[in-house]
C-alpha cells in the first residue's frame, strides 16, 4: 500500500454530516476496518511524543482525519461532527462560533501524522516492531503476535498468528482427523460418535455374547446368521413346526424331528392337492360358461359400436342443425339489410320510370309541335321551353341511371357476400384463366369481398394461377387481403385473427389442401387500410401445379377456394 494512497484514505469521512459527506464523495475508499478509531483520535503508542499541533482540541488524542476551523484549531472528524450536532456550536479552545461551511480538511497535517512512528498494536503480546502510522495495517497482516480467529468456522478461539499452526494440528477441537479404523476424515468432535455408531471397521461385541468377542461392525449382520447363541426358528415353520431355540441346538432338532417334519409336509401336501382339485373343478365350471360370455361380449361390443355410430350421426345432425340455424339467422339479417337497401332502390326505379314517361310525353309534344309548327313567336317560345325541360330531364335521367347501376352493383355484392368470416370462391374457366396468367395478360384474380360480421372486417382473397414470386411458373399462389371497410373505425387494429387458406378437393376422398397463419402485428398488411386494400399476405408456394392439375381439385374446369377467418375471440364493435 503506497503512502499517497493511505493519505487519501485517511481523508475519507467516517461519520460525516451531510455537507461534509458531500464534499468528499469523490475521494477513494476508506481505510481497512479497524484501522481508524470509531470515536476520537488515534490511541496507538507513538515512539516519540507527538507535538501539540497534532492533537485534537476536543479529545486531546492524535488527530484522526484532521479538520481545521476558521479560527485555526484542529479537530478529529468525529469530534467536530459531535460539536456541530449541538445547538449554537463553539470552538472549545477560544469559544468562537463554528460554521459547518467554514471547516475544511487539513491534508498537510494528515500526511505528517501518517508519517509518525508507532509501536505495533500487538506490543502487549511481545511484538517489538516500529513503523509509520500509515503502515500499521500492512504490518498487522503479517505480524506473528497479532491475534487472529481460527479459520475453522465452528471454532471460536483466537490466538496469535504464530501459534496458529500448532492450534490447527494439535489443539483445535474442530480440526480434521482420520479414523484409524476406516480412514474416513471428519472433525475431531465427531470422531467418538462415528466410532460408536457408524464406523464399519470398528470392532464390536456380539449381542448374543458368543465366543466371538470382537467383530467388525460391517460383518455383524452376516455373523448373526451363524452365531451359535442366536435365537432362531425352525425352517419348517411354514409347515406347522413351532420350535424356537439357539442356533447351535437347531441341527439336533432337525435330526430328531425329521419324521415329524415329513408328516407335516405330507399333511400340507394333501391339503394343497385338495385345494388344487377344488380350483380345477371351479375352473371347469367357469370354462363351460365362457363361450356364452364371449358371444354375449361380442353382442355387447356390436351394440356399443352401433350406439357410437348413432351417437356420431346425431352429433353430425346437431352440428348441421346448428349451422343451419346460424345460416338462417345470418340470412335473415342479410335480407333485412337488403330490404333497407332495396327500399330506396325501388323509389329510384319508380322515379326513373316516371321521368321516362314524362320525357316520352315531352318528346311526343315536341314532335307534334315540330311537324305542325307555324312561324309564330309564341310557338317558338313554347318549343324552346320544352327543349330546355327535355334537356333537364335527360340530365336527371343520366344521374338516376348512374345511381341505379351503383345500387344494382351493391345489391349483387350483397347477394354473394359472406358475413360469417368464411369465403367459398368458385373460379370457372380455369384453363383459359391459367393461359392468360402464363401470357401475363391477367396475372392475378380477386375474389368478391367477405366479412367477419355485418359490422366487421372487410376482406378478400387474391390468387395467382401461374404463381407469384418464388412460386411463379411452378405453383398456385394464394393470398389474403384486408380491405377498407365502412366500420374500420370501430374495429381493433392491427388485424390479429387466425386465417386458414384451403383448396377444396372435389373428389370423394375430400383431401383438401390447406395452410393457416396468425397475422404478424408489425406487418403493414394487417394495419388499418388507408387505401382501398392493404398489401396481400399469404403463401407463394401454396400448392404445386402438378398436384393441382393431376388430382381431383379441378372438375368441370372449375376450382373452389375456401378462406376461413377465426371469429371466435372477435369482440363486438
Amino acid at each position: 500500500m503506497s503512502a499517497g494512497r493511505n493519505v487519501e484514505q485517511q481523508i475519507a469521512l467516517q461519520q460525516r454530516p451531510p455537507s461534509l459527506a458531500m464534499s468528499s464523495m469523490a475521494q477513494r475508499p476508506r481505510p481497512e476496518p479497524g484501522f481508524l478509531p470509531i470515536h476520537g483520535g488515534f490511541r496507538d503508542r507513538f515512539v516519540t511524543t507527538p507535538e501539540p499541533k497534532y492533537c485534537c482540541e476536543a479529545c486531546r488524542l492524535v488527530l484522526c482525519i484532521p479538520r481545521q476551523t476558521e479560527c485555526g484549531h484542529r479537530f478529529c472528524e468525529s469530534c467536530i461532527t459531535y460539536l456541530l450536532s449541538k445547538p449554537n456550536p463553539v470552538c472549545p479552545a477560544d469559544l468562537e462560533p463554528l460554521f459547518e461551511d467554514k471547516i475544511f480538511r487539513d491534508v498537510c497535517c494528515n500526511r505528517e501524522i501518517m508519517a509518525l512512528k508507532v509501536y505495533c498494536r500487538s506490543e502487549k503480546n511481545g511484538c517489538k516492531e516500529q513503523m509509520s502510522l500509515q503502515r500499521v495495517m500492512d504490518h498487522l497482516e503479517v505480524c506473528p503476535y497479532f491475534e487472529v480467529p481460527c479459520p475453522l468456522g465452528k471454532c471460536k478461539e483466537k490466538m496469535m498468528r504464530k501459534d496458529m499452526p500448532e492450534h490447527l494440528s494439535r489443539k483445535c477441537k474442530h480440526r480434521e482427523i482420520t479414523c484409524e479404523f476406516c480412514n474416513h476424515k471428519m472433525a475431531l468432535t465427531e470422531l467418538q460418535k462415528h466410532k460408536e455408531t457408524v464406523c464399519p471397521a470398528f470392532p464390536v461385541a456380539c449381542p448374543n455374547q458368543c465366543s466371538f468377542s470382537s467383530i467388525l461392525r460391517s460383518e455383524l449382520s452376516s455373523h448373526q446368521h451363524d452365531c451359535p447363541k442366536a435365537q432362531v426358528t425352525c425352517s419348517f415353520i411354514r409347515f406347522g413346526c413351532t420350535y424356537t431355540g439357539l442356533n447351535q441346538e437347531m441341527r439336533e432338532h432337525e435330526t430328531s424331528f425329521a419324521s415329524e417334519h415329513l408328516r407335516m409336509m405330507a399333511v400340507r401336501n394333501t391339503t394343497l392337492e385338495a385345494k388344487v382339485e377344488d380350483v380345477k373343478s371351479e375352473l371347469m365350471e367357469r370354462y363351460k360358461v365362457l363361450p356364452s360370455l364371449s358371444s354375449r361380449l361380442a353382442e355387447v361390443e356390436t351394440q356399443y359400436e352401433e350406439m357410437r355410430e348413432k351417437n356420431r350421426q346425431l352429433e353430425q345432425k346437431l352440428v348441421s342443425m346448428q349451422m343451419l340455424m346460424s345460416a338462417h339467422s345470418e340470412k335473415l339479417l342479410e335480407v333485412e339489410m337488403e330490404l333497407r337497401e332495396l327500399r330506396p332502390l325501388r323509389a329510384i326505379r319508380e322515379e326513373v320510370e316516371a321521368l321516362r314517361g314524362s320525357v316520352e310525353s315531352m318528346r311526343s309534344v315536341v314532335s307534334s309541335l315540330d311537324s305542325g309548327r307555324v312561324g309564330s313567336g309564341s310557338g317558338s317560345h313554347t318549343l324552346g321551353t320544352l327543349e330546355q325541360q327535355l334537356s333537364r330531364h335527360d340530365d336527371m335521367m343520366s344521374v338516376h341511371d348512374i345511381r341505379l347501376a351503383e345500387m344494382d352493383l351493391k345489391l349483387q355484392v350483397l347477394e354473394t357476400a359472406s358475413f360469417n368470416g368464411t369465403l367459398i370462391w368458385k373460379i370457372r374457366d380455369y384453363k383459359r384463366r391459367k393461359q392468360e396468367a402464363v401470357a401475363s395478360k391477367t396475372l392475378s384474380l380477386y375474389s368478391q369481398p367477405f366479412y367477419t360480421g355485418y359490422f366487421g372486417y372487410k376482406m378478400c382473397a387474391r390468387v395467382y394461377l401461374n404463381g407469384d414470386g418464388m412460386g411463379k411458373g411452378t405453383h398456385l399462389s394464394l393470398f389474403f387481403v384486408v380491405m377498407r371497410g365502412e366500420y374500420d373505425a370501430l374495429l381493433p387494429w392491427p388485424f390479429k385473427q387466425k386465417v386458414t387458406l384451403m383448396l377444396m378437393d372435389q373428389g370423394p376422398a375430400r383431401k383438401h389442401l390447406g395452410d393457416a397463419f396468425k397475422p404478424d402485428p408489425h406487418s403493414s398488411s394487417f394495419r388499418r387500410p388507408t387505401g382501398e386494400m392493404n398489401i396481400a399476405s399469404g403463401c407463394p408456394l401454396f400448392v404445386a401445379q402438378t398436384v393441382l392439375e393431376n388430382g381431383t381439385y379441378i372438375k368441370d374446369d372449375t376450382i373452389f377456394i375456401k378462406v376461413t377467418v377465426d371469429t371466435s375471440d372477435l369482440p363486438d364493435p
